[in-house]
C-alpha cells in the first residue's frame, strides 16, 4: 500500500533517476543541476556504478516536502 503523501512513481525508499525527479519537481535538467551545485537541491549517490547517478528517495520526499510548505514571512 502506497503512502498517500508519496508523489506516484518515487518509492519510499531506495534510488530514483533524475527523470523521475523531474516529473515531480518541474525544473529544467540545467536547473536541478545549478540546485543541487548550490546546496538547493540534494546531493545525488556516485557509488551505485561507473556510469549511474540517482538520488535517495529519502531525500527527493523530503524535498517536495519542503516545497510544499508555505514561505515563512520575514
Amino acid at each position: 500500500m502506497q503512502n498517500t503523501n508519496t508523489p506516484a512513481g518515487i518509492p519510499q525508499t531506495g534510488f530514483v533517476r533524475l527523470p523521475t525527479i523531474l516529473a515531480h519537481i518541474p525544473v529544467s535538467r540545467s536547473t536541478w543541476w545549478a540546485g543541487v551545485k548550490s546546496g538547493k537541491y540534494p546531493a545525488p549517490v556516485k557509488s551505485l556504478g561507473a556510469n549511474i547517478t540517482a538520488w535517495r528517495a529519502e531525500d527527493i520526499h523530503a524535498l517536495i516536502t519542503s516545497l510544499s510548505q508555505p514561505a515563512a514571512k520575514a
